[in-house]
């Protein structure tokens, strides 16, 4: 079901303003701040299973089958905080851990929530350290993949919605 308030809204969403909110227990709340530059991977796919009717070879059945769900790949700019290094260790020495993501898109006003992707049960499969060059003077990027079980979409709040769309108005004009 469309939000009435946010109807009117003619234009596709940006990919440029984007959180993602990584809650590991005994790990981090919130991985690295949430603070990646790129975020890869959001996908779901169904595979079809076809069956063919006897005697009938002008048609196929087509039936659902499982979700298949993608690997998440994240990057940003190396800091002083090692959380998702953390992670990979806690991962190693106990394989039953399992975190939970969400990646936010937000509009551009930076405060405007338009869809949210929920993860379930996610885990590291591979963590790269970043290429290092003298030469070429690059930021130090580290590159973390993970794999989740379930993916859902999740819309934003219409109340909230419209509170920040009145309140970013307001602040920008009195800001």
């Amino acid at each position: 079901m469309a939000i009435p308030f946010l109807e009117f809204v003619t234009h596709p969403f940006t990919a440029f303003n984007f959180s993602v909110e990584i809650d590991v227990r005994g790990v981090s709340k919130q991985v690295c701040n949430a603070a990646f530059s790129e975020c890869d991977g959001l996908e779901m796919t169904m595979e079809v299973k076809t069956i063919r009717e006897g005697g009938n070879n002008g048609r196929l059945i087509r039936l659902t089958g499982p979700a298949g769900y993608g690997t998440l790949t994240l990057k940003r700019g190396m800091t002083s905080n090692f959380d998702l290094w953390d992670w990979f260790a806690a991962v190693n020495a106990d394989p039953s851990l399992r975190a939970d993501a969400e990646v936010v898109l937000v509009d551009s006003n930076g405060i405007t929530t338009l869809a949210g992707f929920v993860l379930s049960r996610c885990v590291p499969v591979k963590l790269k350290a970043p290429a290092l060059n003298a030469v070429a003077g690059a930021v130090a990027v580290e590159e973390l993949q993970l794999a989740y079980e379930t993916l859902a979409l999740k819309k934003p709040d219409p109340e909230d919605a419209m509170l920040s769309k009145l309140t970013g108005g307001l602040s920008e004009q009195f800001g």
